[in-house]
């Protein structure tokens, strides 16, 4: 008899931690929650053939599901935004215009950053594998593309954060060189 109540009871202590673990779909469901808002950035590229890091600052604006609007400010003005399938780049009076659909490279590294925001796993999981470690306060989720194409442009991408709020990404190229993107936000809309 008490065999099995203290059978019982470790059979239901591992069925609460197996309830309690924290699991990507959690994870999509807290990011799925944040209604966008403003942030302030700064990004430091390590390239190979540069003798020291390059970095960049400003703030980025995200509107979910799909408008994400990085505005760099130093070392000098830029204008990204990602509004739908249209990518527009804006820098020294120039402007250019990519339609997503006829880049399916760019497409998949856009989802990377859109469908983390927005929580949206089914998006993220056509062109990478993921995979999840930590817990609500403090996660890392590692993006690795799945299609060969991406996969010599782009080793993998590393997000991290707390709760719904994304505050780390790390993109690691096929060559070496990276990027790493340090997120603050400033509110909430």
């Amino acid at each position: 008899m008490m065999r099995r109540f203290v059978l019982a009871l470790l059979g239901l202590g591992l069925w609460t931690s197996a309830q309690a673990a924290f699991d990507i779909d959690q994870l999509m469901s807290e990011l799925a929650t944040q209604k966008g808002g403003r942030a302030r950035f700064v990004e430091t590229r390590h390239v190979a053939l540069l003798d020291k890091p390059v970095r960049a600052s400003g703030e980025m604006l995200f509107s979910p599901p799909d408008r994400l609007e990085k505005r760099t400010l130093l070392p000098k003005p830029e204008t990204m935004v990602l509004d739908k399938d249209t990518l527009s780049l804006e820098r020294d009076k120039r402007k250019f215009t990519i339609h997503l659909a006829n880049r399916p490279e760019a497409q998949a590294f856009v989802e990377s950053i859109r469908s983390t925001l927005s929580g949206n796993r089914k998006a993220l999981e056509q062109d990478y594998a993921l995979a999840l470690e930590g817990e609500s306060q403090r996660w890392v989720l590692t993006l690795v593309p799945r299609d060969d194409t991406i996969l010599a442009l782009l080793k993998r991408i590393t997000v991290s954060g707390s709760r719904n709020q994304v505050r780390h990404i790390e993109y690691l190229q096929a060559d070496g060189d990276r990027s790493e993107i340090s997120i603050d936000p400033i509110e909430a809309q």
